[in-house]
């Protein structure tokens, strides 16, 4: 079990990727806190994973929610290693002129915001060390037209994570990204704006392995990042996305 003795926060983990993190962290031997706003899906996957998992509702906009969230991780089971931010929002796709000022303050607020307030809250209580995975995107590695402001909110976590593993490497805290490309989530039909089989083809003709990423690629990436094989890597922008940024 690769990560047996660790405890890991995973936000956003009622759904999609943030779920199947949290199961495969807990199959490998992890505790995981399952964060989500959505309280009933966060309980609905923590009970089916088992005991060592716990729920807990939060609001990662919310620096005080946070700092309760991360207390309620530390009380439930002592310690806290790895912190994986991957709750995400992104409006639908449009023109720029068309998107209203709260799309903005709401994707900035969950995209980058709740990854100060982790940072602010977890790393204090890292105190042996850790891992922080933030999740961005192949959106902020080639972006295209309609999302201007969720693929500037990636590009920002790129660059924060690549700043936070220089700050934090003397406390022996590594900071990497995986950057997917389009997942099979809740997010997709955001993405592609008008969901018909005509639009999937033509988005999938951008990526050469020809497939949607699934939540297992992401999770996969994520225990790699986790785990004591990737010890000497932080600051990395781990592309899983197919090809899609070749």
């Amino acid at each position: 079990m690769r990560l047996h003795g660790k405890v890991a926060i995973v936000t956003g983990a009622a759904q999609g990727f943030g779920e199947e993190i949290a199961r495969t962290y807990a199959r490998e031997g992890a505790k995981v806190a399952v964060l989500d706003i959505k309280a009933d899906l966060a309980a609905k996957v923590a009970k089916d994973i088992g005991a060592n998992a716990v729920p807990i509702a939060c609001d990662v906009t919310s620096l005080s929610a946070v700092k309760d969230a991360v207390a309620a991780t530390v009380k439930a089971f002592g310690r806290l290693d790895i912190v994986v931010n991957n709750a995400g929002w992104s409006y639908s796709n449009r023109p720029v002129l068309e998107t209203p000022e709260a799309d903005f303050d709401k994707v900035f607020a969950i995209n980058v915001k709740s990854i100060y307030n982790f940072v602010t809250a977890g790393v204090p209580h890292m105190t042996n060390g850790g891992s922080i995975v933030n999740i961005g995107s192949t959106a902020g590695l080639r972006p295209r037209p309609g999302l201007v402001w969720y693929n500037a909110t990636k590009g920002a976590v790129h660059i924060a994570s690549k700043t936070l593993a220089v700050e934090l490497a003397p406390k022996n805290i590594r900071v990497n990204v995986i950057a997917p490309v389009a997942g099979e989530t809740p997010l997709l039909q955001t993405f592609l704006g008008n969901d018909t089989p005509e639009r999937r083809a033509q988005f999938l003709a951008t990526i050469p392995l020809g497939r949607f990423s699934q939540p297992r690629d992401i999770a996969n990436a994520a225990l790699f990042l986790a785990s004591p094989e990737a010890e000497f890597i932080t600051g990395t922008v781990l592309e899983v996305d197919g090809g899609r940024c070749v």
